[in-house]
This record gives C-alpha cells, structure tokens and sequence, in this order.
C-alpha cells in the first residue's frame, strides 16, 4: 500500500460567504497541488470538501498521513463523531442535526476505501504545506465578486 501525505485547507470570506478549498498530495517526492471553490458556502464546507477532493484523486487504496487545521475534519472522523451521527440519522449526540450530513457521508465513504492517519496542526503557524494549501484556499474565494 502506497503512503501518501495529504495536507488541506478551507477558507470562506464571511461564513457563509465565498469559499475556497486547497490540498496538497505528496507522494514518492512527487507533489500535487489542487483547489476549487464556491460562490456561497462555509468555512466547514471547504474543510471538508478539500479532504473529499484529495481522497477522491487517489487511484487505489493508499496509507494516507492526512494533516489539516480544522478540529472539525480531524476530530469528526478520529474520534469517530461523523460515524456516530450518521448512525444515528445524522443527529449529534445532544440530538441536534448534524451539519453537512452529504458531504460527512461521502468522507465516510472514502476513508473507508483507504487507511488514514490523522494529524492536527495548528493554522497560521508557518506550516509550509498549511500555509500553501490555505493561499490555494483563498485564492480560490477570491475568484467570486
């Protein structure tokens, strides 16, 4: 099984407002960078989607090492809280909705596919990866009028 270094980002101006997402793909010494974004969103919806769209850029099962700044993505699948709300109809434990229930769902379903590695870093730190996956981010929300 190949390993593979993942690093993203999400990034919103307002929240909701204009979003952008980043991540980088390291592999073998070989370095991938992607991006996208939307006209109206959330700083959560493009954490999460930046782990999506990175996932979804693997051909086959890998180890993946995934590193990112947002305790949402990191504690939601490490701690197996995204797990339990979709058990439980996609509501969270004091019975209130879950937030973003069809894009928790397709993470769940990818991370299923592959072996993955949860790292927490701190944003804004001088990562050089965070650091690059949040300016692909903004640029990307910057993009909308």
């Amino acid at each position: 099984m190949k390993t593979v270094n993942v690093y993203t980002d999400g990034a919103c101006r307002g929240n909701p407002g204009k979003g952008g997402w980043g991540a980088i793909l390291e592999y073998n010494g070989k370095r991938r960078e992607m991006s996208g974004g939307e006209r109206e969103t959330t700083n959560n919806r493009m954490e999460l989607t930046a782990v999506i769209e990175a996932l979804t850029a693997l051909k086959e099962p890998c180890e993946v090492n995934l590193y990112s700044d947002s305790k949402y993505v990191i504690d939601g699948l490490s701690k197996g809280w995204a797990k339990g709300w979709k058990k439980n109809g996609w509501k969270k434990s004091d019975k209130s909705p879950a937030l973003n229930p069809e894009l928790w769902d397709k993470l769940l379903e990818l991370s299923d596919k592959h072996k993955l590695n949860y790292f927490w870093i701190k944003g804004h730190d001088g990562h050089p990866e965070n650091e690059r996956c949040d300016t692909l981010a903004t640029t990307e929300a910057d993009k909308f009028n």
